[in-house]
């Protein structure tokens, strides 16, 4: 049996994101993920509608009949309100010293909004400390600092760090960095960026064309499945890189919306995919 991945996300109906990207991710990142949803959302591939949390209670009892289980890693994504963040939290204590991998969706790729600025500081007070490594995109990572205005990404990183999370891995797909290449043409690159007490460390990674639904999902879940399996945090966190770079290069192309991650490109390919 593959190592078990714990997934505490938002269902989305698309596929592109959500429990569904997590449980092919984790799939094909060589785990097994066991799904708790935190919300229902209503969406397509331009934006979300609406964010329905699920009770706490269910969370809890669907946690409590998979307690026995050998959980290897957690990976949590979407937290809409306070009972599900408390709920969250609770589960995760559940199994102590199991690698807990967070991606902090605060904004729908079509730009809705999708949590409040209290539920960021809650979110920083009582989750980051049961966090081992948080993903934030650079949106993200301002606004759960918000209070440290005037920061640099190193400061708010290591702020965040300072409420007991262990590691920051900062995603560049929301900030295009222009790189000067040898022939003088200005390539494009994603820069991501490690933050933790023994080292930083960054790589870079071409930028692709198009918007991408679910990029930050595939990432997280590539991550939460590499510590499951055994690999250390910086090893986890290239492998996982490499992972969804590959993913986003192969993705599907619809006719609207935002491209969708192809996670299982040996086990499918589509008529208008690229070779």
């Amino acid at each position: 049996m593959p190592p078990l991945v714990l997934v505490l996300a938002g269902h989305d109906p698309t596929g592109g994101a959500g429990l569904i990207a997590d449980s092919e991710t984790i799939a094909a990142c060589g785990g097994w993920a066991l799904t708790v949803p935190t919300a229902l959302t209503v969406q397509n591939g331009v934006d979300v509608r609406q964010v329905m949390p699920v009770a706490a209670d269910a969370m809890r009892a669907m946690v409590d009949a998979l307690e026995a289980e050998p959980i290897a890693a957690i990976k949590v994504g979407l937290v809409a309100d306070r009972a599900t963040l408390l709920a969250v939290v609770e589960i995760i204590r559940r199994f102590p010293g199991v690698p807990v991998v967070a991606d902090p969706v605060l904004k729908a790729g079509g730009g809705a909004t999708l949590t409040s600025a209290e539920l960021h500081a809650l979110y920083v007070e009582r989750l980051l400390p049961c966090v081992d490594i948080l993903t934030p995109n650079r949106f993200e990572l301002a606004q759960l600092t918000a209070t440290t205005p005037g920061a640099d990404d190193t400061a708010r990183a290591v702020t965040l760090i300072s409420h007991g999370c262990q590691a920051v891995l900062v995603t560049g797909t929301d900030d295009p960095l222009p790189v000067r290449s040898e022939t003088a043409a200005e390539a494009a690159y994603v820069v991501h960026t490690l933050h933790s007490p023994e080292a930083t460390r960054q790589w870079q990674w071409q930028r692709l064309p198009g918007q991408y639904h679910g990029s930050g999902c595939t990432l997280a879940s590539a991550i939460a499945a590499r510590l499951a399996v055994g690999e250390r945090l910086l090893t986890a966190c290239e492998q996982a890189q490499a992972f969804a770079w590959q993913s986003l290069a192969k993705a599907y192309r619809p006719e609207r919306g935002q491209y969708l991650p192809n996670r299982l490109p040996r086990l499918s390919r589509w008529p208008d995919e690229s070779p």
